[in-house]
């Protein structure tokens, strides 16, 4: 592929199949990496970008949030799929107005998400108005004097405010306050689509709705699970972490539906034997639980605990930490007391045997940490799932000491900071009384609406103004079709983003982009010079993140900039906020933020530090859990598990190595087997025959929810070692079948490990149909 030229498009009839692989990284990974990189942006650019990624004065990785080391750090601190997220940043390839002068909405329609985001970085602000059949440039001042007046024109409550993890903190917390300037909570993100679960569980279990495990404790644990997650795809440089555990004696315990190939070897291409070598095996038992099924696996070890502290007291349990730190022992004791093991064997799919056998490695561990990704956190009963881990964790005391604890891995680079800054629709009074107190405002106390909720507010005609700060919510919702017709509805949808993608398709009736700079480019249009931002990793470590490439067009702007100009352009340069001040100098943002969050005095001097600053955890930093009661709570929920109806099977969404959220990077997914086509569901060989298929049959997808069903067509059956009664497909090909009411009880997670689906045949001849 020349370094200029488009990406072709997916002809899913090119599909190939291949025996999935056991290990993951290796040689290869370098390769792919190295190529993925020259051909978007060229040697040059390519080799800038990657010797800075992760650094300390370099660029934070825009792909997932694992931690960087606190110690020594290699020359080459990222996976392949961090140089692919790169690579796609720093391309040279652009979409300039001429491109949006050549494709009409109609043509741009009938394209493919890959090929949308392979076009190259938007170089312009552009429009589109009602009638228009095209999109064409418009200045910033118009772009933002429109902006002013839509929202102007609307009320708070039908003004909406979308952000992704790729926003850094003092884009976060500048754009919560502008949405709570004009009076509106309606602050969805990407976290309610993911680890919402994750922080319904923890904050009233535990006290704080973030992991309480450092990169460090990774390292030192004596028992590691990995629950519902995919580190060789989604968290490569985990895997490292893994490997050190093992090599300091821990164990590790995968738990997955599909056996993926980084929970098995590890080949670090940094270590002679990662490149040429057998690597190292990483999962010392692996559990090929059922979708779903994780709450009755973790009851049962509860049970299993809790029977041999009984045989052998003072064996399993942590009496004092119990005494001290908890409440509701005796509850979940009693509920523990008594298992069904016929109905659990036959949830899980896992045998009395499997499950003892990991019991008995809890019961020597000392120290044991959990980690769980949304495999665990887009059921409806995820939240109890989550609750279950807590429960075990404190039953041996696992909070407060090295190498234990709960790591809940998060996806989006600063998806966790975008939390911690407030962007949340459920604001606490404390923050909300903090930023009334530091600006000079009235922040709205009503509660807003969360990603789900926004959903259904297109649906209703709720919505006048939606603002997106990166992310692509039309292809990252569930019930597709409903939402892409409902969001053609809105007055006015805004889009700060990088490159082009499906929300710029199906958008309201007039529809504005602006380009952003990205992590990987310098920003410095500034009266006192180049700026740096911040982000916040998966284990509440804040650190900067500085871009050192040329960007691809002088009219980008940064994020702090487009929102400051928006707030202005909506409330007049006369506001108590002086937006101009934080726009033009960083420091200034945060300098507010060190008065109005707890955790960061002296924001400013302590982000300069070496290693950036960790934020305070009081489960792992003094075992102390800020619950209302002042205690960690034991919980006791109902035995809870998914069940297809006759002629159904449970499908879950999962990504391909090659993709990173709704941004698709090729069409490999390299450890699977599976490349050049993506609308594919993976299912068990005796379930094909059983619901009369073949391997390789073309099907149409029917999914069932409360008498309503969905469709999506044009899917090939792939046989693949899955559990009975399970199924996979790609997120978010998949998300046509997704009823937006499926979704986890508390969190209101759409349940995209949830689905429901039968299949029906398809004629080889018969037109695709985009979905």
């Amino acid at each position: 592929m020349k370094r200029g030229a488009p990406v072709e498009d997916i002809n899913e009839n090119s599909l190939v199949v291949k025996k999935p692989k056991t290990h993951a990284a290796g040689l290869e990974a370098v390769v792919v990496a190295l190529d993925r990189g020259i051909a978007q942006a060229g040697v040059s650019r390519t080799a800038k970008s990657l010797l800075r990624l992760n650094q300390r004065d370099g660029t934070d990785c825009p792909g997932c949030a694992w931690p960087e080391s606190q110690g020594h750090r290699k020359t080459a601190e990222f996976c392949e799929n961090g140089a692919k997220a790169v690579a796609e940043e720093s391309t040279l390839r652009t979409v300039t107005p001429d491109f949006w002068a050549e494709h009409s909405i109609a043509e741009l329609e009938t394209k493919t998400e890959y090929w949308l985001g392979n076009q190259g970085r938007i170089t312009h602000p552009v429009v589109i108005r009602p009638g228009d059949t095209h999109y064409s440039q418009i200045s910033w001042d118009d772009a933002f004097e429109l902006i002013g007046e839509k929202i102007r024109a609307s009320t708070p409550d039908r003004t909406v405010f979308y952000t992704s993890g790729r926003t850094a903190n003092e884009s976060a917390f500048m754009y919560q306050l502008f949405a709570r300037s004009i009076g509106t909570n309606n602050l969805p993100d990407c976290s309610n689509m993911c680890h919402e679960s994750s922080g319904s569980a923890l904050n009233p279990t535990i006290g704080i709705g973030k992991g309480t495990v450092s990169l460090e404790d990774i390292h030192q644990a004596e028992l590691i699970f990995v629950v519902g997650q995919n580190p060789g795809t989604n968290h490569p440089r985990m895997l490292s972490a893994l490997a050190e555990c093992k090599d300091n004696g821990g164990k590790i315990v995968a738990v997955n539906p599909l056996p993926e190939a980084g929970l098995f070897n590890f080949r670090d291409p940094q270590t002679p034997t990662g490149l040429v070598g057998k690597g190292v095996d990483l999962a010392d038992e692996f559990l090929q639980i059922k979708v779903g099924a994780d709450l009755a696996l973790f009851q049962a070890l509860g049970h299993l605990l809790l029977e041999e502290e009984e045989r052998v007291p003072g064996s399993v349990v942590d009496h004092d930490f119990v005494a001290e730190n908890t409440d509701g022992i005796e509850a979940y004791r009693a509920a523990r007391k008594v298992i069904d093991w016929e109905e659990t064997e036959a949830a899980t799919g896992l045998s009395r045997l499997e499950i003892a056998k990991v019991a008995q490695m809890m019961v020597a561990s000392k120290a044991t940490i959990i980690c769980w990704a949304l495999g665990l956190t887009q059921q409806p009963h995820s939240v109890n799932t989550l609750k279950e881990i807590i429960n075990l964790l404190l039953l041996q005391g696992n909070f407060g000491k090295p190498g234990a604890g709960a790591c809940p891995v998060r996806g989006h680079s600063n998806v966790q900071g975008d939390r911690t800054m407030g962007v949340w629709e459920k604001p606490q009074e404390w923050m909300l009384a903090a930023l009334d107190k530091e600006f000079s405002i009235d922040s709205p106390r009503a509660h807003g609406l969360d990603s789900v909720d926004t959903v259904d507010a297109f649906v209703n005609n709720n919505v006048d103004v939606f603002v997106s700060m990166g992310g692509n919510f039309a292809l990252a919702c569930s019930d597709t079709e409903l939402l892409e017709g409902a969001m053609q509805r809105v007055g006015l949808t805004v889009s700060v983003s990088t490159k082009p993608n499906r929300s710029h398709v199906k958008h309201g009736q007039t529809s504005l982009i602006l380009p952003t700079l990205g992590r990987t480019d310098t920003d410095d249009k500034h009266p006192g010079g180049r700026q740096v931002l911040s982000v916040e990793d998966s284990m509440s470590v804040v650190r900067t993140t500085q871009g050192r490439l040329d960007p691809v067009s002088e009219h980008m702007l940064a994020e702090p900039v487009i929102i400051a100009r928006m707030a202005r352009a909506t409330l007049g340069d006369d506001h108590a906020v002086d937006w101009k001040s934080m726009a033009e100098d960083y420091d200034v943002i945060r300098d507010h933020i060190s008065r109005v969050l707890p955790g960061f005095q002296d924001f400013n001097k302590r982000l300069k530090t070496k290693n950036g600053f960790v934020l305070p955890n009081p489960p792992r930093d003094s075992r102390s859990f800020k619950t209302d009661i002042g205690l960690a709570r034991f919980t006791v929920s109902p035995l809870e598990y998914l069940t297809p109806p006759e002629g159904h099977l449970i499908l879950q969404t999962m990504r391909s190595h090659d993709q990173y959220n709704t941004t698709f990077y090729g069409l490999d997914d390299r450890y699977r087997g599976i490349s050049n086509g993506r609308r594919v569901i993976l299912i068990n060989a005796d379930d094909a025959v059983d619901m009369g298929f073949q391997d390789r049959d073309l099907v149409d997808v029917i999914s069932t929810f409360q008498g309503e069903e969905r469709r999506a067509d044009n899917f090939r059956l792939v046989v693949y070692p899955t559990p009975r009664g399970c199924a996979a497909a790609y997120f978010p090909e998949a998300n046509a079948l997704m009823h937006r009411e499926l979704v986890a009880r508390e969190s209101n997670t759409p349940g995209y490990k949830a689905m429901a689906v039968r299949f029906i045949p398809r004629a080889e001849d018969e037109t695709p149909q985009l979905s």
